[in-house]
């Protein structure tokens, strides 16, 4: 079960307190968490990695990312989430001319502990006890704390939060074999490579000579396949990793393509 307290629909208190919970996070805007309990494991295209309670993360809106959000010792998955929108970002670079500085490597980045934050997230918590949520104009002076913050602790945030362009035309391999296992339409994938989506289908067509979900399902197969021989994982723990949405649908298309079970990986194959 999933409950989200909103203080407002930029601010958010997310608790699942289920088992898990598989996010592909696809959002047009920037993400800014602070994790009270639970656990998340993050995976984008070239790494893996854990937030555990007290971690706070950025997150850049168009960045493809899976959440997969934890209960952990007994308590549930609660965070204060915050989304920066592109309107919010525009009016505040009217006032604040930004700091272009290099910016090495692109993804979500993790902060350390610091008072700045402690403090920022704590004083968020008491809105959600308000019925009516938190007044527009306090809203306001809360996101304009938030994005001080950022500047605050992170020097080269700015070539980030201040970029408002839209995705180019990038090689589409190169991008497909680092992404195939976020699982989201193809509209999706053919807007992240800067095309429509006609010309998505007729650009994959050229370069693997297949159709992109039938690609898409085999490079998913093979990923998990090599999970469970290799890394003797289990298909419980590995499935919504691949890009599948339940355990069922998976273990149906992999015993279709690879005529055996995922249970009998490294037993009847």
């Amino acid at each position: 079960m999933s409950i989200y307290w909103t203080a407002s629909e930029e601010i958010m208190l997310p608790c699942i307190q289920d088992k898990y919970l598989k996010l592909d996070l696809l959002s047009g805007d920037h993400s800014f968490g602070h994790l009270i309990s639970g656990e998340v494991k993050v995976i984008i295209a070239d790494q893996t990695y854990i937030l555990k309670p007290g971690d706070t993360w950025f997150c850049p809106r168009n960045q493809l990312a899976t959440f997969i959000k934890y209960s952990k010792d007994g308590k549930p998955y609660k965070s204060v989430t915050i989304s920066l929108r592109e309107e919010r970002l525009k009016a505040y670079y009217t006032r604040h001319e930004p700091v272009l500085t290099p910016c090495e490597g692109h993804g979500i980045r993790r902060y350390e502990t610091h008072p700045l934050l402690e403090s920022f997230f704590g004083s968020l918590l008491p809105y959600f006890e308000l019925e009516e949520g938190i007044p527009p104009a306090i809203v306001s002076v809360k996101l304009e704390e938030a994005i001080t913050i950022l500047r605050t602790l992170d020097a080269t945030i700015d070539r980030c939060l201040a970029n408002f362009s839209l995705p180019g035309k990038i090689d589409l391999v190169d991008f497909m074999e680092k992404n195939f296992m976020f699982n989201m339409p193809l509209l999706k994938f053919a807007y992240f490579t800067g095309r429509s989506l006609t010309t998505f289908k007729t650009d994959f067509k050229k370069a693997f000579a297949v159709s992109p979900q039938r690609w898409l399902t085999q490079k998913r197969l093979e990923l998990a396949h090599y999970q469970l021989s290799e890394k003797n994982r289990k298909p419980a723990d590995i499935y919504l990793e691949a890009g599948f949405e339940n355990l069922s649908h998976f273990s149906f298309a992999f015993k279709k393509h690879f005529g055996y079970s995922p249970t009998e990986v490294g037993v009847g194959s």
